[in-house]
């Protein structure tokens, strides 16, 4: 017989998921019940929503951390530095406003989809994910954490935690292109994080989604723009940056237009950049 249950603390929710395996952890929900669609009447769910302790945005040990149940309002709303600019815009972009406020950072990750519009922002923040499990606390860089379609490093008994992010540089920006404006899958996505001193790129984090299986980051590139000053940033993008990618033919869009229009997004989150600096 199908189980529910809502503990209150992580220590209750990590003692049942070793107690009793195959639990399905329901956080904001808005990729669980789709997904089961009828079976979803036979599925044990173990709620995690009533984990006050994973909510919440903080600055904490040299790193903010965004609670595993934050949701993408609680993030969009929240008072953060400007160079959280793209985690923030990509938060707006997530869904319709219904699904901003249940839906929750941990989640969208866990459900690792390559069209996910808060992982890409993530990566170019260099995050990482925290993890509580049997053998207590481990810290997985994202870029490793998200291995596959739908795939995450995710150990038998572990809950995500938070998501873990250095302070960022102020220069940020998220593009996200789809069939339509608002509430589509993107077709190709871009999130830009530039970190300044003395007016040249001295970090750079460019990642790219719905253009590989996993979201990826773009090196050669961020390499390229190091030393740049902003005025400078637009002309160092070329077609050959999109080279290292691998999208896909769906019903959205063909891969070669996404190949294509992948530096032109850059091109685009690199002149916000710069004219916020102008």
């Amino acid at each position: 017989m199908a189980a529910y249950v809502r503990p209150g603390t992580l220590d209750q929710a990590l003692a049942l998921l070793t107690d009793r395996p195959g639990w399905t952890v329901v956080a904001g929900g808005t990729d669980v019940y789709p997904a089961f669609g009828d079976a979803l009447m036979r599925a044990d769910l173990l709620d995690i929503t009533g984990i006050s302790a994973l909510r919440g945005v903080s600055w904490r040990d040299g790193h903010w951390r965004f609670g595993a149940l934050t949701t993408w309002t609680d993030l969009a709303r929240a008072d953060l530095p400007p160079g959280f600019a793209a985690l923030q815009a990509a938060a707006r972009e997530v869904g319709s406003p219904q699904i901003q406020n249940a839906g929750t950072v941990a989640g969208n990750i866990v459900n690792a989809s390559p069209a996910a519009d808060g992982t890409v922002a993530l990566l170019a923040l260099d995050a990482s994910v925290e993890l509580a499990g049997p053998s207590g606390l481990r810290v997985v860089g994202l870029a490793d954490f998200v291995t596959g379609v739908r795939q995450v490093d995710l150990r038998a008994g572990e809950l995500v935690t938070a998501v873990l992010v250095p302070d960022p540089g102020e220069g940020s920006a998220f593009v996200k292109l789809g069939a339509r404006r608002y509430m589509v899958i993107s077709i190709a996505m871009v999130a830009v994080q530039l970190g300044f001193d003395a007016g040249r790129v001295v970090r750079a984090g460019v990642a790219v989604g719905s253009c590989s299986p996993v979201a990826r980051r773009l090196p050669s590139l961020e390499s390229l723009l190091i030393g740049a000053q902003a005025g400078d940033l637009v002309g160092r993008v070329t077609a050959a940056d999109a080279d290292g990618l691998a999208p896909i033919s769906d019903v959205r869009a063909g891969a070669a237009y996404r190949a294509a229009v992948v530096p032109v997004l850059i091109r685009r989150a690199l002149r916000q950049i710069a004219e916020g600096r102008a």
